[in-house]
């Protein structure tokens, strides 16, 4: 190779040197761009099964009254599905005379969830941040303890007082046998909302206690049953909730009325 070649050789050679430097940074920027542009870019989201609600009427079920306020309280999205009041087992139920209640029942992402308590308990399990149980150990047991005695108790006040949202009976005779219910009911109140400051009965938040006796409160204010002023402003406090004033408006937009529920007094 002659001196002339090995000079123009030298050029060259940094010529090409720059372009495939120039080339490997373009390439890098690329790839650094797509890196963050796909850092930037949110992942996709995971299909999930809807969620259903089975309930029955909602003008006189206070159970699926129960569960629908604890998925709202949750924050959980579902589908209603309303069970005909016509219905055999339904109407068995909202009578008293069935073994058991399974309306409302929650179905999601596989769990068939029957019970207000059991579908309350799951919700928490599913949505912790959503509050439905207070947040203290201490308070946490006192919320399962008067929720477990409203899920299981008061039946002189379940007989004798149905949940009736059209109706309204001022002056009703309170009978004998719903007296003791109605007491109990007043001293779990009153202890909730002197020990934990209200508005709710377990604070400033609505929870599964407040849903769970939510269709005690409408029983009170239909059968004009009267309260001491903190017990009313608690009814009060319930009635107003945006989830209640939606259930009770379309409670009253029901055609159906069942007889022995919609008895006069």
């Amino acid at each position: 190779m002659t001196t002339a070649t090995r000079s123009r050789t030298k050029p060259e050679a940094k010529v090409v040197a720059k372009g495939v430097a120039k080339g490997a940074g373009a390439t890098a920027k690329a790839a650094g761009a797509a890196v963050t542009a796909s850092a930037a870019k949110p992942p996709a989201r995971r299909a999930t099964a809807e969620a259903t609600l089975t309930l029955s009427s909602k003008n006189y079920s206070s159970w699926s009254l129960r569960g629908w306020l604890l998925a709202r309280f949750a924050g959980l999205e579902f589908k209603e599905v309303m069970v005909s009041p016509d219905d055999a087992d339904a109407r068995k139920e909202l009578l008293l005379l069935a073994p058991s209640i399974l309306v409302p029942c929650l179905e999601h992402e596989g769990a068939k969830v029957w019970n207000v308590m059991a579908i309350g308990y799951y919700l928490e399990e599913i949505r912790p941040d959503a509050g439905l149980l207070p947040a203290g150990r201490v308070a946490r047991a006192h919320c399962r303890s008067v929720c477990g005695e409203m899920n299981s108790g008061f039946a002189n006040l379940r007989s004798s007082l149905p949940v009736n949202l059209k109706g309204h009976f001022p002056g009703h005779k309170i009978w004998t046998g719903a007296k003791p219910d109605i007491e109990r009911i007043v001293e779990i109140w009153r202890d909730c909302l002197a020990r934990y400051g209200g508005p709710f009965l377990f604070g400033k938040q609505r929870g599964m206690a407040d849903a769970m006796f939510a269709p005690v409160v409408t029983r009170f204010l239909t059968y004009d049953v009267k309260l001491e002023r903190d017990c009313a402003a608690y009814c009060d406090t319930v009635m107003a909730m945006p989830e209640m004033q939606e259930w009770v408006a379309a409670a009253k937009l029901e055609p159906e009325d069942i007889e022995e529920l919609d008895m006069d007094f």
